[in-house]
């Protein structure tokens, strides 16, 4: 984990001070931010960014986000080929619940601090064995 970056320090003073309804919380860890009480979001800056991946992975607003639901009714959301990683943690069972999309569309603009490394690409967008007639 790199949550020393200082481009993690860039985002986490851009972070909202709300998202989705709930209210920022006070974190004891550099480059995380929370937000409900009990936490029902929460944000990581620094990690390792995943490459290629079988999970889904979907744009939103000019982010793409892969979507890990392993561990439902904790979602993971990782800024995908975003340097340095981030990834966000909803949780669904929390004591007030939250939209996905809501969260995600709330962080997008400081997440959109981080640098874009690579894109998701579906498979539909890939032509394997066209013939370019070169």
């Amino acid at each position: 984990m790199n949550a020393n970056d200082p481009v993690c320090a860039n985002l986490i003073v851009r972070l909202p001070d709300v998202v989705a309804d709930q209210p920022q919380r006070e974190t004891n860890a550099q480059s995380t931010s929370a937000w409900g009480e009990p936490a029902s979001v929460l944000l990581y800056c620094g990690i390792e960014s995943s490459g290629p991946t079988e999970l889904p992975c979907t744009n939103l607003n000019g982010v793409d986000w892969i979507v890990d639901d392993s561990r439902a009714p904790l979602y993971r959301f990782e800024a995908y080929g975003r340097e340095p990683g981030l990834e966000v943690i909803i949780d669904n069972e929390a004591e007030t619940p939250v939209s996905s999309t809501t969260v995600l569309i709330d962080l997008e603009q400081a997440v959109k601090e981080l640098p874009q490394k690579r894109h998701c690409t579906a498979t539909d967008d890939l032509t394997i064995g066209e013939d370019t007639g070169t």
